[in-house]
């Protein structure tokens, strides 16, 4: 599989505003909500083919979802494989492009200091302290950095394409 370089950037040395923040924010909400959807079914036709092969029984459930959301083990394999799935989202796209398709519509890049893509464990340390996307109220320092950002150590910037 051939690898895709991101398109080259220009920093602006401009630090995003929370309406920036905040945009983009919403915009990977969208996308993130949409991929749930997907990876829902992926779950139901799992437990459906389970069913069909004899290797899971519904029991007093009365349906595949009430199996899922109601059976204690099963919700919370389920719970597991979603947070995996949001967790796989923003790790690939901060750590390949430095965007996910929402920073890249507002023009927002993350990056380390020195303009480094940042590491896999720096983006799970921003996702398990961005508090769901509320950490970006805290970005009123003179960088405007979220927590995430300080706590990651990387920084978020306002980019420019390169022609």
């Amino acid at each position: 599989m051939k690898k895709i370089k991101p398109q080259p950037t220009k920093p602006s040395h401009q630090y995003p505003s929370l309406l920036r923040r905040l945009g983009a924010w919403f915009y990977d909400t969208l996308i993130v909500a949409a991929i749930l959807m997907v990876a829902g079914a992926v779950a139901m036709a799992m437990v459906a083919v389970l069913l069909h092969f004899g290797v899971l029984t519904l029991g007093n459930y009365l349906d595949a979802s009430d199996y899922i959301i109601s059976d204690p083990t099963a919700s919370a394999l389920y719970s597991a494989y979603l947070a995996m799935v949001i967790i796989g989202f923003y790790s690939y796209f901060w750590t390949q492009a430095g965007q996910t398709l929402g920073m890249r519509a507002w023009k927002l890049k993350l990056q380390n200091k020195d303009g480094s893509r940042i590491k896999i464990t720096q983006a799970f340390i921003r996702i398990a302290t961005s508090a769901f996307g509320l950490g970006n109220l805290m970005a009123f320092n003179n960088k405007r950095r979220s927590m995430q950002d300080i706590m990651a150590e990387c920084e978020m910037i306002v980019t420019t394409e390169v022609h």
